[in-house]
């Protein structure tokens, strides 16, 4: 077992007391062998961005490791690259687009699936960032509900780089705000909210994301 991951995580799980956040491990920028370590301190949710490095890596882990894990997508997705991601992933947090949705439900119905995902929202309007604004959520939204083969489990942001701690806080709750809003207007039990990374995990946490998504902060 790798003593810092273990030391690291027991930290974040400090900071975030008492809030019981579930944390993934974001290892787009890492190997293998830390995916087993993290592995070993009793991780089971690992998170990765890269479709292709992405599924080398999980051919490469150990069967027990790859059937006791749940594997995360977190980068922006492009169409053509729908089958992989939802062959491999039991997660997809980066539903930005109806067209996008419309092509995961119809592959995950291909595949005899049901695709649990998250919608991006932008909420920032950072330029550097995809997502749905929150005019276009609202118009959009009934339609993606009515797709099968998808579940719906929440509302995914990403701050904006440098970003204040006041800023953190509004905009977090605006997101856990409207989440809670769509639920309420459609009978929707979205009960996720993917939000926070290493930089302002603590905030996110306070604010109600019950998935962290956390990389350099777990792993150095």
């Amino acid at each position: 077992m790798d003593s810092l991951i273990k030391e690291n995580l027991l930290q974040i799980q400090e900071d975030i007391a008492p809030c019981k956040s579930n944390i993934i491990a974001v290892t787009k920028y890492f190997e293998v062998q830390k995916m087993l370590d993290a592995y070993d301190t009793g991780l089971r949710d690992f998170a990765e961005a890269r479709v292709n490095d992405a599924i080398v890596k999980i051919n490469s882990l150990p069967d027990y490791v790859r059937e006791n894990s749940k594997f995360h997508f977190i980068g922006h997705l492009q169409t053509n690259k729908v089958g992989k991601v939802v062959k491999f992933f039991d997660f997809i947090h980066s539903v930005d687009s109806l067209n996008l949705a419309e092509k995961i439900s119809k592959t995950a119905l291909e595949q005899n699936k049901v695709q649990k995902v998250f919608i991006e929202v932008n909420f920032a309007q950072d330029d550097n960032k995809f997502g749905y604004s929150e005019d276009l959520l609202y118009k959009e939204f009934p339609f993606i509900k009515e797709l099968e083969g998808l579940e719906i489990l929440g509302l995914m942001s990403m701050a904006p780089l440098g970003a204040e701690e006041n800023f953190l806080y509004s905009l977090y709750s605006k997101v856990v705000s409207v989440q809670k809003d769509l639920s309420e207007k459609y009978s929707l039990p979205m009960k996720e909210t993917s939000m926070g990374m290493s930089q302002d995990y603590i905030i996110a946490a306070k604010c109600g994301s019950t998935q962290l998504r956390i990389g350099r902060k777990l792993f150095t």
